[in-house]
């Protein structure tokens, strides 16, 4: 059986949750700066996200992305639904200080090009596909005030972890743009990326998921035209998964055995 068609019944609670150490003791002024300026700055732990955790979810989206409508109520109830195990919050506290969203999809289906609406059933997760490689990560959002505390850093390693377990091939995400309208005459969304890249230009998005080991593979055109800041487009960010088992021999020696056994 492929990792990737575990029952729903194997993928624990207590197998996703997990704990963070709060950050270590001050050493310089800016360690004594950040630890007085934001309270409860203690262990912080990330476990699946529930109905109740909806009104925070909806509080650090407003925060992180401006340009679109939080999550619906609907919205969430379908994506609980679809797939609990990618749906996460950081916790610290007990309060809600970060959150992320994904699914399983066949993305080799998808055109070259496709809409994060395409991706997600507009936010429903309705193309959730159990038996798909990939897991795509829809959003990571954090607490502004707590930007720099491994928040979202602990959120994308809780969905590694969770494509190891399940033995997918590949995460794929993607990056807002968001210095790209200040630009964009006469720069292309693909020279700005290549410029981000070689650290031309600092763009906190791109640049934080490309230190997490992400790939970038390109730039999705008209991804999500809301997002005037980005131009409506968004760099294709890819981590490939070290541990990956493929679920059979490779075509040529299963053809090699019919023949040796014929």
């Amino acid at each position: 059986m492929r990792g990737d068609a575990l029952p729903q019944d194997r993928l624990t609670l207590g197998s996703i949750i997990e704990v963070f150490p709060g950050r270590r003791q001050p050493t310089t002024l800016a360690d004594v700066w950040r630890s007085g300026s934001v309270p409860g700055a203690g262990p912080m732990r990330v476990r699946m996200a529930r109905l109740e955790d909806f009104a925070a979810i909806r509080g650090l989206q407003r925060q992180a992305c401006p340009f679109a409508a939080p999550w619906t109520l609907k919205q969430v109830e379908s994506q609980l639904h679809a797939f609990p195990e990618g749906q996460l919050v950081a916790v610290s506290d007990g309060g809600v200080v970060g959150a992320s969203s994904s699914l399983v999809v066949r993305w080799d289906e998808y055109s070259a090009n496709p809409t994060w609406r395409e991706v997600t059933g507009d936010g429903h997760f309705t193309t959730h596909q159990p038996d798909g490689r990939t897991l795509y990560s829809m959003q990571v959002v954090a607490d502004a005030p707590r930007h720099g505390y491994g928040v979202a850093r602990a959120l994308l390693q809780a969905e590694r972890r969770l494509a190891r377990r399940l033995n997918l091939r590949r995460i794929i995400t993607t990056a807002r743009l968001a210095g790209y309208a200040a630009l964009r005459e006469g720069v292309s969304p693909e020279i700005y990326a290549m410029r981000v890249i070689w650290g031309d230009l600092d763009d906190p998005a791109m640049r934080f998921k490309l230190a997490q080991g992400f790939q970038f593979c390109g730039i999705l055109h008209g991804h999500r035209p809301e997002d005037e800041e980005s131009g409506g487009h968004a760099a294709l960010l890819a981590w490939l998964n070290p541990m990956y088992a493929p679920p059979g021999p490779p075509a040529y020696m299963a053809s090699r055995r019919h023949l040796k056994s014929a």
